[in-house]
């Protein structure tokens, strides 16, 4: 059962500005982010295409799993539980089937799919958005920044989604705009996961920031990074680069006390 909450007082957060959007949502050319020059790092265990992230449990209720959709140079991800998954970003145009495999990695397909959230707007991100939604229903609930969603191609409507905002049983969603006006990130707060897209990168073991050169505003872009340093989460999962599985929230805070975001 797909919810989404609105409201939550316990998770409001200040919502920050956006830029206008600099890129153009229909131009087909994919862009290569690359880590940003600046970065912390610590020692962290690495992940394969085929390798499924850690059950973490606490709080009220246990937490998603998560499973990572290796496309080379972008990745999306796969957060499940009970026998329901949630896809984060789809990778490049003709993705679908490496999603697909990846699901049967797990033992879900296609059906099992009850919801899709895509963190922005940029076609490494969405390529596949509409056969992905194709192949589970045409209906299947979609969700994305408000100020992204007219940019994201897909055969139904999505949804807008932002600061205190949950989706699938409590996925939280966090605004962090610059990368793109309206980026967004997901925080499972049970397990400790944090899904940050482009928001952050993954780089030598750790933490880099978000790219100057395929960011909005680089400036926005650093205030989001201090932002999600508001956050306890144990493991980053990044669109660009190697999860960090271990003190993942430490690392971000160190990050943005470099790029001086805050």
């Amino acid at each position: 059962m797909l919810l989404k909450d609105i409201g939550k007082a316990g998770l409001a957060v200040v919502v920050l500005g956006t830029a206008a959007c600099a890129s153009d949502p229909t131009d087909n050319a994919t862009p290569t982010d690359e880590p940003g020059p600046t970065m912390t790092s610590a020692a962290t265990g690495s992940t394969s295409s085929t390798d499924a992230g850690a059950t973490t449990t606490g709080g009220t209720g246990e937490g998603f799993q998560w499973h990572r959709v290796n496309l080379d140079f972008v990745s999306a991800y796969i957060l499940y539980r009970g026998g329901e998954a949630v896809i984060v970003d789809t990778g490049v145009e003709g993705s679908e089937g490496a999603i697909e495999a990846a699901l049967g990695e797990i033992d879900l397909g296609w059906g099992d799919v009850g919801a899709l959230v895509v963190t922005h707007l940029h076609p490494d991100h969405q390529g596949s958005v509409p056969a992905t939604i194709e192949a589970t229903s045409d209906s299947l609930p979609w969700f994305a920044g408000a100020a992204d969603l007219e940019g994201i191609t897909a055969p139904n409507a999505g949804q807008a989604v932002g600061d205190g905002d949950t989706v699938d049983r409590g996925l939280q969603i966090i605004e962090t705009p610059g990368h793109t006006p309206g980026h967004i990130s997901v925080l499972d707060p049970i397990a400790g996961i944090l899904v940050a897209g482009d928001a952050l990168n993954g780089a030598d073991g750790g933490v880099a920031g978000p790219t100057p050169d395929f960011s909005d505003d680089i400036d926005l872009a650093n205030a989001s990074v201090a932002k999600i340093a508001g956050f306890d989460f144990e493991i980053a999962l990044f669109g660009h680069g190697e999860p960090v599985l271990a003190g993942a929230s430490g690392l971000v805070a160190d990050l943005a006390d470099t790029l001086g975001g805050g």
